[in-house]
């Protein structure tokens, strides 16, 4: 159990795992705590956008869109692997998924199937919304790839995390596909590198 790091602690764990971070307006502050509890936090959810272009990308997660008001995620991991942070506390990104889920990240052990939608997965997980189509066929460049482990990586270092930590929105609520495009096992393998 992890009380969230504040948002300078978080900007200096990016920067310090190497990333080139961009911060976009009032990212420190954006957040929906009004909505909730933030916290404690478990883990790092990964994501895939379903966009195109990093500007646009940025925005809608930023801003959200009609139904979905944001910050969507914590950061927007681009195509080129720069991080832009859009906000910092509660986000809209994880919504509700598997309560076994959580408790096998939290013990961090092998994932169940998620089954269920039951638990509040934005109150317990840093979020990375990263630049993809999602369609299968758009690709990932290395640099977005490597990026996407030193961020998770960086948030688990601090956390005193392991790999174990890292999942992906598909495997916390059911009906999801995102990351789509690689592997989480891979990615997961990738972060477990990096803390080495």
């Amino acid at each position: 159990m992890s009380t969230p790091m504040s948002a300078s602690r978080f900007l200096d764990a990016l920067r310090d795992e190497g990333l080139t971070v961009v911060q976009v307006g009032d990212w420190s502050t954006h957040n929906r705590n009004h909505k909730g509890p933030w916290g404690p936090v478990h883990g790092v959810m990964v994501h895939h956008t379903v966009t195109r272009g990093t500007a646009n990308t940025v925005r809608i997660c930023r801003d959200g869109y009609q139904g979905l008001p944001g910050p969507l995620c914590h950061g927007v991991i681009a195509k080129d692997g720069t991080v832009h942070l859009v906000g910092y506390g509660r986000a809209n990104h994880a919504g509700l998924g598997d309560d076994e889920v959580l408790r096998a990240v939290i013990a961090e052990r092998g994932l169940p199937p998620d089954d269920e939608a039951t638990t509040d997965g934005n109150r317990h997980f840093y979020g990375f919304e990263c630049e993809n189509l999602g369609d299968g066929e758009d690709p990932w460049p290395k640099v977005q790839l490597e990026a996407i482990a030193k961020a998770a990586a960086a948030l688990c270092r601090v956390h005193g995390w392991t790999h174990r930590s890292v999942i992906g929105h598909r495997e916390w609520q059911p009906g999801k596909v995102d990351p789509r495009g690689f592997t989480m096992a891979s990615m997961r393998d990738r972060v477990a590198d990096l803390l080495r």
